[in-house]
């Protein structure tokens, strides 16, 4: 799916009384790019829905979903940085892997006004790498991040056969707690919560929001990594941050945040619309 820079209104199907709404709840939201892609992908396909993002502030977070709750032409939610931990404890039920991971980034209200949450940044995220030939199985991989996304990511990587899962957090407690999450589940993978070779590495993830503003730091630095490690962002706004930048400068292959959201935007669309054909 190519990103352009087309203006939202020219790529969004009529909007009419049985328009599907799907707001996407994020703060900020100034960053977020899957509506755009979102609304493209359903006007392609005469699908008769809309997604636009709002602001809406952690504190903010349980209002806005009660008052959600009560509008019957909404087919779902999807919900990026910082709700993606709390929106699980909101929804009715969680599915799939989200069910252990304990975080979802979309929720279907069902026919009896229920909400099920589900997660797919990790499986976009790993089709992603897919999609520009990076195939993660046997690979030694450090994902820096604890939080929703990273989580997500985690369990899809070890899922999809990684040899070495290095999870690095500004807080080790938490890297060491998602370790022991995954340990059991994924036992054909050597899971660990520090990183002490970071040159022997082939993929390093940055699975934070680090890079959505120009003066955050690095959240690593690319110059403790071997010539042939990867480098994966998954913030998608700006399309290159400085990590990206510096990887790049060092003359590493690095791989863009905005792969994450093209290879989610139809699971997205046919998860939240399932119910209403």
């Amino acid at each position: 799916m190519q990103v352009t820079d087309t203006p939202l209104a020219a790529s969004v199907p009529s909007i009419n009384g049985l328009t599907r709404i799907v707001p996407l709840l994020a703060y900020p939201s100034e960053h977020v790019r899957t509506p755009a892609l979102f609304n493209s992908y359903c006007a392609s396909r005469n699908l008769n829905a809309v997604m636009f993002p709002l602001k809406v502030s952690p504190a903010n977070l349980e209002s806005t979903w009660r008052s959600l709750r009560n509008v019957e032409n909404l087919a779902g939610v999807v919900v990026t940085i910082p709700h993606k931990t709390h929106i699980a404890s909101l929804v009715d039920s969680l599915d799939g892997a989200a069910s252990h991971m304990g975080v979802c980034n979309v929720a279907r209200r069902t026919n009896d006004g229920r909400f099920v949450g589900r997660m797919f940044d990790g499986v976009g995220f790993v089709a992603g790498l897919a999609s520009q030939g990076i195939d993660v199985r046997g690979l030694r991989v450090a994902l820096f991040g604890a939080g929703g996304a990273a989580t997500a990511i985690a369990h899809e990587l070890c899922r999809q056969g990684v040899a070495h899962l290095h999870l690095v957090n500004r807080t080790q407690a938490k890297a060491m707690d998602l370790a022991r999450q995954l340990a059991p589940l994924y036992p054909r993978v050597e899971i660990h919560s520090s990183l002490s070779s970071p040159a022997a590495l082939d993929l390093a993830v940055n699975g934070t929001a680090l890079g959505l503003h120009e003066s955050d730091p690095l959240p690593f630095d690319p110059d403790m990594l071997g010539t042939g490690t990867v480098v994966a962002e998954v913030v998608m706004q700006p399309d290159i941050t400085a990590l990206l930048r510096q990887a790049s400068a060092r003359g590493l292959r690095v791989h863009r945040g905005i792969h994450m959201v093209e290879t989610q935007v139809q699971l997205l669309a046919e998860f939240v619309l399932a119910n209403h054909d």
